[in-house]
């Protein structure tokens, strides 16, 4: 079955930069809605980050200007560049997928394939 793998988590100082890397397996990537969502200890999941098959991307304001989304479709992988991390960005970081043939992605977070999560502390 289909397995999304991320990479890249550490423990970083305030300011710093990250980045994430999610390995998809399969040949259905390019037609995967993608994202990245973070759950911080207690609290609830956020979206941080999505692209669409045709690599648009879409942000919340909490990240948006310092996180980067991006796909790369030969290599079946996706990643998320991070930076000027603050405490606040501290948290588990998912890669989740969803299937999309006619290429139509709602911005919406809701995922169906979900990583096993790579853990982001951001300290100051």
């Amino acid at each position: 079955q289909v397995q999304l793998v991320e990479s890249g988590g550490a423990s970083v100082q305030l300011g710093g930069s990250l980045r994430l890397s999610c390995s998809v397996s399969g040949n259905s990537f390019s037609n995967y809605c993608m994202g990245w969502v973070r759950q911080p200890p207690g609290k609830v999941r956020e979206g941080v980050a999505g692209i669409e098959t045709d690599a648009t991307t879409y942000y919340p304001d909490s990240v948006k200007g310092r996180f980067t989304i991006s796909r790369d479709n030969v290599k079946n992988t996706l990643y998320l560049q991070m930076n000027n991390l603050n405490p606040e960005d501290s948290a588990m970081y998912y890669c989740a997928a969803r299937l999309s043939y006619s290429g139509y992605c709602p911005q919406d977070y809701i995922f169906n394939l979900w990583g096993q999560g790579t853990q982001v502390t951001v300290s100051s």
